[in-house]
């Protein structure tokens, strides 16, 4: 039987991508009984008499999901922030940085706006740049305004499957319009009452840029820890985990514990202090989450 990638999930259909052709296909009875549900991003196996006859009859492994979007089999994640209009926020990044790496997907930071930049915002935003690059974090820095540096992010983009991810009104839309123009996705001009833009995309779908597949999703609408555990958190900070192989006690979460190598790499400005505040902020958010029952 055909096998292919499913590329858009709507209204209980799902459209499978085998080859150049998209066959429109419903879910097997046997998923809906077992509570499983097809996933933009999921290899399957179907049967089709036609191209908008089909059924698909089997979802093959996983290697990672993310849940909200419902999206599966993702390379890598282009987180994008803008400079300005909202202003730059290390805080948002890394909880969103976080939350790609706890589901092992390599991130990618796009920083836009970069036209609208005064000189009194360059040096501290040129400041953050150095310091997720030096954490080995791959940045972009681009404008879809006068196009520059969208030639720099095409590459990444070939060949992989990618979520467009980012607070709402910092320009994904845009970006992805830059780099494709036929694509014409929909773009809300900021609302400068609320310095946060109108989301304008509904439902998640691959697209094709390139040899590559990009879902521009709806956003991360819950950007909760609800499923971490304490101790797993410091392994999303790269650095932290790097740093706390050192530290005196093996389940140290570099809080109060003594001579802790992460809060000496803060002290000594390995680590900036930034992060490690950010880091704190999320542990006590992880401690503080009512259990589930």
């Amino acid at each position: 039987m055909p096998e292919g990638k499913i590329i858009k999930a709507l209204s209980g259909f799902y459209y499978v991508l085998d080859g150049e052709e998209v066959y429109q296909c419903r879910g097997r009875g046997l998923f809906r009984k077992n509570k499983v549900t097809p996933l933009v991003g999921d290899y399957v196996v179907f049967e089709a008499e036609n191209k908008t006859d089909g059924t698909v009859t089997e979802i093959k492994p996983r290697k990672n999901e993310l849940i909200r979007p419902q999206i599966s089999n993702v390379d890598q994640a282009i987180l994008v922030f803008s400079a300005v209009e909202p202003d730059f926020s290390p805080a948002l990044l890394d909880r969103f940085l976080v939350l790609i790496e706890d589901n092992e997907i390599e991130p990618i930071i796009v920083v836009t706006k970069l036209d609208l930049v005064t000189a009194e915002n360059q040096k501290k935003l040129s400041q953050y740049i150095k310091d997720y690059q030096k954490l080995g974090y791959t940045v972009l820095e681009t404008s879809s305004v006068t196009a520059g540096g969208i030639e720099e992010l095409v590459p990444y983009l070939e060949g992989k499957t990618s979520v467009f991810a980012g607070q709402s009104g910092v320009g994904k839309s845009s970006l992805l319009n830059a780099i494709n123009p036929e694509l014409a996705l929909k773009t809300d001009d900021i609302s400068s009452h609320l310095g946060r833009g109108k989301h304008t995309t509904r439902h998640v779908e691959l697209i094709h840029i390139g040899s590559g597949l990009v879902a521009d999703t709806p956003g991360f609408s819950s950007l909760e820890f609800m499923e971490m555990e304490a101790e797993r958190l410091s392994y999303c900070f790269p650095e932290m985990h790097k740093h706390g192989e050192d530290c005196k006690f093996r389940a140290c979460l570099h809080d109060k514990e003594p001579k802790c190598a992460v809060k000496e790499a803060v002290d000594s400005g390995e680590i900036p202090r930034y992060r490690y505040e950010h880091y704190m902020q999320f542990l006590e958010e992880i401690r503080d989450r009512k259990p589930r029952y």
